[in-house]
């Protein structure tokens, strides 16, 4: 059996400073996601977050990783933009990149995508449902025509992002609105996914149907094989010129 080496990073502050959070995740979000995954006899997993040394992912834990998710919210801005150049570099090398809910404005997402990243929010824990509209893809394997989600944050568009390479889920919000929450983009040799489900008081990774989805998305993300970054090199010829 060939392991994935998965690691989880989640800045770590709601859980730390709100009571509410904390009843919902007292582990952390990261520990809810990793204890899953765990289960799963062929991924390794590491839990780190941003009060980590070297904010969780130094070199040999970045080295080290096949696929890494992403979740963030209100500290973005103290990632240090050094760890942002190696993480998205390792990207391009072939290392998968999983970005969960509020991780839409992390650094490392807006970097690779060459956007804002903005869109419009609402927080009324209304019902959103999660639509497959891609369902031979393999992130869809095993995953219902739709997932009803009772208490959610809204996230609509216009969502700012390039245009997906594929188009995997989208969300509708008892509110009216819709939102491309699932998408598939390649940069260099890696593989991105963004997951929109995920709001820190809403127990919604603790949804099997949602777990699933990152299972599978950790599965597609997996590089064959992570190498060096691309590099500009003059070329000779192969034939004489």
């Amino acid at each position: 059996m060939t392991m994935i080496n998965v690691t989880v990073w989640n800045e770590f502050r709601h859980e730390r400073h709100s009571s509410a959070v904390r009843s919902v995740y007292p582990e952390g979000i990261h520990q809810a996601i990793a204890a899953y995954l765990a289960s799963h006899p062929d991924m390794l997993l590491k839990a780190v977050t941003l009060s980590d040394p070297e904010q969780g992912l130094g070199e040999k834990v970045l080295n080290d990783t096949d696929v890494l998710l992403w979740w963030g919210h209100t500290a973005h801005d103290e990632v240090d933009d050094e760890l942002v150049e190696r993480v998205c570099s390792r990207v391009l090398a072939g290392m998968g990149l999983i970005v969960l809910h509020s991780a839409h404005f992390s650094k490392v997402f807006r970097k690779l995508m060459g956007t804002t990243c903005s869109l419009r929010w609402r927080e009324e824990g209304e019902r959103s449902r999660l639509w497959t509209v891609n369902p031979s893809h393999p992130i869809c394997r095993g995953v219902p025509e739709q997932i009803v989600i009772e208490n959610d944050e809204m996230y609509g568009e216009f969502f700012d992002i390039p245009a997906p390479d594929e188009l995997v889920f989208v969300s509708w919000y008892q509110g009216g609105e819709v939102f491309r929450s699932g998408c598939t983009w390649q940069r260099g040799k890696g593989r991105i996914f963004y997951f929109a489900p995920g709001h820190e008081t809403y127990p919604i990774y603790h949804t099997p149907e949602i777990l699933k989805i990152i299972e599978n998305a950790v599965r597609w993300a997996r590089p064959e094989s992570i190498g060096d970054v691309p590099d500009c090199i003059k070329q000779p010829p192969f034939e004489k010129i």
